[in-house]
Formats: structure tokens, sequence, C-alpha cells
């Protein structure tokens, strides 16, 4: 008996993907398209991209940083004005890591794109593996976060790179929205606004930030991408995970529940930013890094101030 195959809703070419949310059918190109289109609005409409800027990518070697960096290079690698450097954090987890950076280095071969590498082990003197088994008060996740975070803003701001783009998805974005309401951080909810200009902090771009996951995971296998679907082993003590199998649960059960999450929260963003406004950036008294007290988060983390 013949499959009847479901059709694209906007050619007669076969259907690859169903957007529950959107209720359409997509074809290979329609499907690209649309993906190609929600990120160049984001960009458009976030972050304004100027001549001679310098983008920075955070480049872990999976599938978000794989497919922020080649979307980035599709719209602007023919500019002779626009440099595109990607960055490598090596953490120091012995299994995982590895294999990404050496598939972050192939990509950056293949487009003909700057790559820096660096390591926990060369800038703080640890990994997380050493970190991992140690006494501590917060997840290994907010160390690696916290840590990653300082030394990708470090190194963008050692090349001179006015943008800082990561590979955060409309899955990241909702789960990071979700989680700083359940824990009352109203502080963390105000940094997640549109961007503005701090001294110190290079500006930190999402063109991701409006594609599903699960779309960004298509998006590269059918460009031959990295995918990097190994977890990090220690992924599992972070409350971010209770929320992203809770978030997964209902986008099934009332599709459009992500897209709601971030909408919502970028019609009050500027309420809160103007009711909370960001304090006024220092520089840490140990490694003179941006921060708002005198010893910032990763010294503190690292106990140098001991």
């Amino acid at each position: 008996m013949e499959t009847k195959t479901i059709k694209c809703n906007k050619c007669n070419n076969d259907a690859i993907i169903f957007q529950k949310y959107s209720g359409m059918h997509l074809c290979r190109k329609h499907f690209i398209e649309d993906v190609e289109r929600k990120i160049k609005l984001t960009i458009r409409k976030h972050y304004s991209i100027q001549k001679n800027d310098v983008i920075a990518i955070g480049l872990s070697g999976g599938k978000d940083s794989s497919t922020t960096l080649y979307i980035l290079h599709q719209i602007f690698g023919k500019r002779p004005d626009i440099e595109l450097v990607g960055i490598s954090i090596d953490e120091g987890i012995e299994g995982y890591r590895p294999s990404t950076i050496g598939s972050a280095k192939e990509l950056t071969e293949k487009l003909g794109i700057r790559h820096i590498v660096r390591s926990f082990k060369e800038e703080y003197d640890t990994t997380m593996d050493e970190i991992a088994p140690q006494q501590r008060e917060k997840g290994a996740c907010s160390y690696c976060g916290v840590l990653r975070k300082s030394l990708l803003n470090k190194i963008a701001l050692e090349i001179g790179a006015t943008k800082l783009a990561i590979g955060h998805n409309l899955d990241d974005e909702a789960q990071t929205i979700l989680l700083n309401h359940l824990k009352g951080d109203v502080a963390r909810m105000v940094r997640l606004a549109p961007p503005k200009e701090l001294e110190g902090l290079v500006l930190r771009m999402k063109p991701l930030r409006h594609i599903p996951e699960k779309e960004v995971a298509l998006y590269a296998y059918l460009h031959d991408l990295p995918l990097g679907f190994g977890g990090c082993p220690y992924a599992h003590e972070a409350m971010r995970r209770e929320i992203r199998v809770m978030l997964n649960e209902f986008e099934v059960n009332h599709p459009g529940t992500k897209y709601a999450l971030l909408s919502g929260f970028d019609k009050i963003s500027g309420i809160l930013g103007r009711e909370f406004p960001q304090e006024g950036l220092s520089r840490c008294s140990l490694c003179g890094q941006a921060c708002t007290e005198d010893i910032c988060q990763a010294c503190k983390l690292l106990k140098r101030d001991q």
C-alpha cells in the first residue's frame, strides 16, 4: 500500500517538518528560509551591526554554536568590513569537551574563520573535573557558566570584539526566563532584556533566540554541521534540567508555550529595566574584569579573595 506523503504548505514538495506551534508543514527549502528569516529579523531588531564590527562567537562545537557561526558567516562572511572570530573554551571535562573542540576547529577551517582556543587550566589553573569532586556551595553548572562567561568576555576584549554571539536558542531563553521567575531573581531577568552598551562587557548577541532547539538541530543536520549530542556529565546537577523537562511537556500539550514565555518577557523587559536599573560596573580588584561589586563572581567562586 502506497504511503501518502505530506506536502509543504508553501509549495508542492514533500514536508520534512511539522511546526506544531504554527500549524505549518514545511519542505527543506521553506524550513531553511523560515529559520534564516527569523534569525535575520532578530539581528535587525536587537543587534545593530556596524561597519568594522568584530563579532566573536562562543564556539563550543555543538549544534547551537555551530549554527550561529554558520548563519553569521552566511550573512556577513562576504563583507570585508566585518570580521568573525570563533572562541572555544576548554573547561577540562574529559571525554566530553575535546571532541567538540575538534569539531569547532574543523568548522572554522572549512569556513576560513580565525579560531581561538583557551582553557580553564591556562586561565584559572584548575578544570571542571577538578572542581566537580570538591565540597562546594553551588552546582557544577554554576561554576562552569560563570567561569566560561568571564573568560569569553576577557578574550573578546583582548581581540577588540564589538559583539559576542552565543548560541542560546528559544528553549534556552524560555528555560532561563522561567528559572529566574521561580527563583525570584529580578536582577538576572533585567540582564536578559535587550542588550545595551556597558563598559568592560562586550555586547552579547543571541541570534537563535527565536529558533526552537529541535529546529536548530534539524538545520544543523541539513547543513552537515556538528551536532554534539553527547551530554555534559555534570548537567544532572542543574535545576535547569528539571525546568527543561517541564517546559517540553507543556510545549507538547500546549504548542507555542516557549514562544509565549519569550514574547511575554520581551514585552515587560522595558518596564523591568526602568524599575530595576542595572548597577554601574566597576573593576574586580583581583582580576580586573568588569563587575558590579569589588570582587567578581568568578574570583569569588575560585576563592581568590582568601
